[in-house]
């Protein structure tokens, strides 16, 4: 039973360093992203592009191929995302995930 979990420690721990390294790398494409979505990813510049820091890893990275893909439509997110490879979605999403959001809804009043 101990070896299972020293294997699993040791790739959890492995998994860790590479999301670092995703997230520095993810710092520096960001700097592309901020003309829409703010330094920190909690900007609405215009109201128009969403606050996506805080957001899921997962979801950030479906939505990018997506857009990448042709499959959701965007004229501008999907000029950005066609250039992206596989490694660039996997770090800006992971830098966006690690950013504390200020996600929240909107009342109507």
């Amino acid at each position: 039973m101990l070896k299972p979990t020293i294997i699993l420690f040791t790739l959890v721990c492995l998994s860790s360093a590479v999301s670092a390294d995703d997230v520095a790398r993810g710092g520096e494409l960001a700097k592309t992203c901020a003309a829409c979505h703010g330094a920190d990813g909690n900007e609405t510049i215009g109201g128009t592009f969403p606050r996506i820091a805080g957001q899921y890893q997962s979801y950030l990275e479906h939505s990018l191929r997506e857009y990448r893909a042709g499959r959701r439509e965007n004229a501008v997110m999907g000029a950005q995302a066609t250039n992206l490879s596989d490694a660039d979605i996997s770090a800006l999403s992971a830098y966006y995930a690690s950013l504390p959001g200020r996600l929240g809804t909107v009342r109507k009043d």
